[in-house]
């Protein structure tokens, strides 16, 4: 028996075959569990639809989390095909170009406000949604990175950003937790993905991950999704409220 089998799991965060969040479907599917999953708007589906063919999800939904009344709509669909969530997935992320590129003092009011309600905020809204679903017990995981914790070059506002995703992971598990409802965060090296090309000096921040990290490699996509597939099963039944690296051991380097 696969160690996920009758499981339900929400992944959010899909782009394209090379995400993260592309990742941690194909390790749940192969763990034996039932994916729903969401892109972001029409441009996206075509990149996104392979990928959850892939996985054969049963639910493949649109989810802008700023729109109006479609994340609500993505639970709810969940609740009328299985009645119920044990996984979800948050792996969403985003900064426009300008305040992501800049300085932290220089931040705009308007960037930093879509940071923190993108990135941030709608991991409450779907651990609000998720919680009458995980009715026996869950796991919510969402994706940080070190620079939450320390500056690291070029990473500017997304820094504070993911130290607040962190601080509100850590809330929710204890909030959730009477309920059986675990909540962690993966914090993965720097990855080839869309979202990590936005960064500024990128290429730089690869390579020096593959220098510095103990393993001296790069980490893969399904790297992260075999760490999520574990983090959700049984095994791990009493961590919750912790940050899990995946990234070569690089976060141990000074």
């Amino acid at each position: 028996m696969k160690s996920l089998e009758g499981k339900t799991v929400l992944v959010v965060g899909v782009a394209n075959a090379h995400s993260i969040a592309a990742g941690c479907a194909q390790a749940f599917a192969d763990a034996g569990a039932e994916i729903a999953m969401t892109y972001v708007n029409e441009t996206a589906k075509p990149y996104v639809q392979p990928v959850a063919d892939a996985v054969g999800a049963k639910l493949l939904l649109p989810l802008d989390v700023e729109a109006e009344g479609q994340m609500d709509a993505v639970f709810a669909a969940i609740d009328a095909r299985w009645g119920r969530l044990d996984v979800l997935v948050h792996s969403i992320a985003f900064c426009v170009a300008k305040d992501l590129h800049g300085r932290v003092v220089d931040c705009s009011r308007a960037g930093f406000a879509q940071a923190m309600d993108i990135s941030v905020h709608s991991l409450i809204r779907m651990a609000q949604l998720a919680e009458p679903l995980m009715t026996k017990g869950g796991t919510i995981l969402t994706m940080t990175y070190y620079g939450g914790e320390k500056v690291v070059d070029h990473y500017n506002i997304m820094g504070p950003v993911k130290a607040a995703l962190e601080g509100t992971m850590r809330a929710l598990a204890v909030e959730l937790g009477p309920k059986g409802i675990r909540v962690n965060a993966i914090s993965p090296g720097p990855l080839q993905t869309r979202a990590g090309s936005g960064i500024a000096h990128f290429d730089e921040l690869i390579d020096a991950a593959r220098s510095r990290a103990p393993e001296q490699t790069l980490v893969t996509i399904k790297d992260v999704g075999d760490v999520a597939v574990m983090l959700a099963s049984d095994g791990m039944g009493r961590v919750t409220g912790d940050v899990t690296y995946v990234d070569g051991g690089l976060h141990v380097r000074a």
